[in-house]
């Protein structure tokens, strides 16, 4: 088991448990295990963050390994540049959707696809060995300006930009005071969309609604998308790499959704594909991939276990029911402005509203939920959810299947001292009754 990688990278409560020291020998690990450069760096727009890029880099150049800094960028900007502008690896400091306390460290391997699992305890092992890479010569530390734009040029490359142009669509971002305000508007731009920004500039604290999109914060988003009568509304999460949308009317959709939604849509020009995607994602993807004669296959929880099984397969698509979605042809990770343009390239190419081609979708009803839960208690809650139901899948968590509709799934989180609940249902009436006994269950096991 890895003790500092969590579901997605290193993260803590900054000069708390993620210190400057730490930083330090945690960037001598992962520069041995790069072993050369150049390494690109890039960060969120936390408070703490250019201080941290600050101690990356001149620990890489410590021990001879050159660096360029792109500043701030979305993750998977950082990633597509370290992909196509030829780096040995990334190294991208943000703590996501985490509060503003946090920060943290994720490297991307030279194909841009953040580190296997398998590598995550190869660093680990470095670290705690403190086996470092010693070099008599100094690195030296550069700049990058080309990471937009590379990006941007490839996204657009994946879509039918012209059809999009030529509809002058109406979008909504909600950058959420996020590392996107540097490329989506940018985006939208180029595409001749009229575009509506909320919470546009880039702000640590994250004052507008918070650094994750969630059904509860995104009114502004909902009202934005209904006062100027857009097609679309958008939400991205603090480090880019998440989107959840809000169609014509309003309504906030699910991740769950929008992926069903975005796979039909590529499936249907890609049929025979394949899909990947957690244990914890709905389960009308596999309906829908039938359609296309392609096959889904279901991973852990977490982006580096879709993404990396992404890669040996060629998966075209993956994705995780927070909103996270990955384009293969473009690159396997999570990316909000490329899933943007996917669903811009759907509006632009249908003689339907948004809220017309989701009700053509199979209904689905899908939640979550999150309980605060010291990790010294979560081995405890599984073992005993798992003696009431022996039959559960304890592949990651523990998933309580009632039948192929109706599931409720733990797991403890990743990133921070809480549990998630998941919960699909038939109805929602059977998804609010399912989702209620399932909070009170956690929360009674917990304060045993």
């Amino acid at each position: 088991m890895a003790k500092f990688f969590g579901t997605n990278g290193i993260r803590g409560v900054f000069s708390e448990d993620f210190t400057l020291e730490f930083v330090h020998d945690m960037t001598l690990a992962i520069g041995t295990y790069f072993g050369k450069g150049p390494i690109l760096i890039g960060f969120d727009g936390r408070d703490s963050s250019p201080v941290i890029s600050k101690v990356v880099s001149s620990t890489l150049n410590s021990i001879g390994i050159d660096c360029n800094v792109a500043g701030i960028v979305p993750t998977p900007c950082l990633e597509f540049a370290v992909k196509t502008l030829g780096y040995s690896g990334g190294i991208m400091i943000t703590a996501s959707h985490n509060p503003p306390q946090y920060n943290g460290i994720k490297p991307a391997a030279k194909d841009g696809v953040e580190i296997s699992r398998e590598d995550e305890l190869i660093i680990e092992n470095i670290y705690m060995e403190k086996k470092w890479l010693i070099s008599k010569n100094w690195g030296i530390t550069g700049k990058e300006d080309r990471a937009i734009q590379t990006y941007l040029k490839g996204i657009i490359s994946q879509i039918d930009s012209k059809l999009v142009e030529s509809r002058n669509l109406k979008v909504v971002l909600d950058l959420g005071n996020g590392a996107q305000a540097v490329s989506a508007p940018e985006f939208c731009k180029m595409m001749n969309c009229e575009i509506f920004l909320v919470n546009s500039n880039i702000d640590g604290s994250f004052p507008g609604r918070g650094s994750e999109p969630t059904p509860q914060n995104l009114s502004e988003l909902s009202n934005t998308v209904i006062e100027n009568n857009a097609d679309v509304g958008i939400a991205f999460d603090g480090d880019g790499d998440r989107s959840i949308f809000c169609d014509n009317n309003g309504n906030i959709l699910t991740g769950d959704k929008s992926a069903l939604l975005l796979t039909h849509h590529i499936l249907q020009k890609n049929p025979n594909s394949l899909v990947v995607t957690c244990l914890n994602s709905g389960s009308n993807i596999e309906t829908v991939a039938e359609k296309f004669h392609s096959k889904v296959i279901r991973t852990k929880v977490g982006s580096v276990e879709v993404s990396r099984k992404m890669v040996p397969t060629n998966a075209l698509i993956g994705f995780e029911e927070n909103g996270g979605f990955m384009y293969g042809k473009h690159n396997q990770v999570r990316d909000g402005c490329m899933t943007l343009a996917l669903m811009l390239e759907l509006l632009a190419s249908s003689k339907k509203s948004l809220s017309d081609e989701i009700a053509l979708l199979p209904s689905s009803f899908t939640t979550k939920d999150k309980i605060s839960c010291s990790p010294d208690k979560v081995s405890k809650l599984i073992s005993t959810l798992k003696e009431e139901f022996p039959s559960s899948d304890i592949t990651d968590g523990i998933k309580i299947t009632i039948d192929s509709k109706n599931w409720v799934m733990v797991r403890p989180s990743g990133t921070e001292p809480i549990v998630r609940i998941y919960a699909e249902a038939e109805s929602q009436e059977k998804l609010d009754t399912l989702m209620s006994e399932y909070l009170k269950k956690v929360s009674c096991i917990i304060s045993r």
